[in-house]
């Protein structure tokens, strides 16, 4: 399913959040109350790429506030596992205190909504999901199970999605933080093109 362009789904479901506490009514909207944020999903609990996802999402927590975006994480894992999961230590296959609060899907509800079950395993398929201020996804990936996720380019995206607000200039292939951007024209890719042919 492809839900670019579309509002994310709103849900309002179990989750532990970033203090231990767990709560029986996370709501995703009321949580981001008009900021960006990134809504991601992950297959299982004590597996094995997910702890390495889950923590490289928190390596960079600082990063996405900083940017004034908030991190949700799903998986259908109960809250409960979710819980016992972020009390295990890292040396030891858990996730330790994470900063962001990690949402129990239960009944695979949410998962459906984002279009992103395995259709053979039920698990969720690791998809990542930008949205605006609006609620409105402006990018999303998803891979398959084996594959882990870069989190440096979700925070590209976050950085050409405030980029393109706040100057109009669309953003080319590989753009950076920093770079310059084209003006959405035929002489405006025309002058981007002079000048960057060599940096695509």
């Amino acid at each position: 399913m492809m839900l670019v362009s579309r509002p994310a789904p709103d849900f309002t479901a179990a989750a532990v959040l970033s203090d231990g506490e767990i709560i029986n009514n996370f709501n995703l909207k009321s949580f981001i109350q008009d900021k960006m944020a990134v809504i991601f999903f992950w297959p299982m609990d004590f597996t094995f790429v997910c702890p390495s996802e889950l923590i490289a999402f928190d390596k960079r927590y600082i990063e996405f506030k900083k940017l004034g975006v908030e991190v949700v994480g799903v998986s259908f894992d109960s809250e409960f596992v979710h819980s016992a999961w972020r009390q295990i230590p890292i040396e030891q296959g858990g996730i330790g205190s994470i900063q962001y609060p990690i949402v129990a899907d239960v009944k695979r509800e949410i998962i459906k909504a984002y279009g992103i079950e395995h259709p053979e395993f039920g698990v969720a398929l690791r998809g990542s999901f930008l949205t605006d201020k609006n609620g409105i996804v402006r990018h999303q990936v998803v891979n398959d199970l084996p594959f882990g996720r870069n989190i440096d380019e979700i925070i590209r995206m976050v950085n050409a999605l405030q980029f393109y607000e706040a100057h109009g200039d669309v953003c080319p292939a590989q753009w950076k933080k920093g770079q310059e951007g084209i003006f959405p024209s035929k002489e405006g890719i025309s002058r981007f093109l002079s000048k960057n042919l060599n940096k695509l």
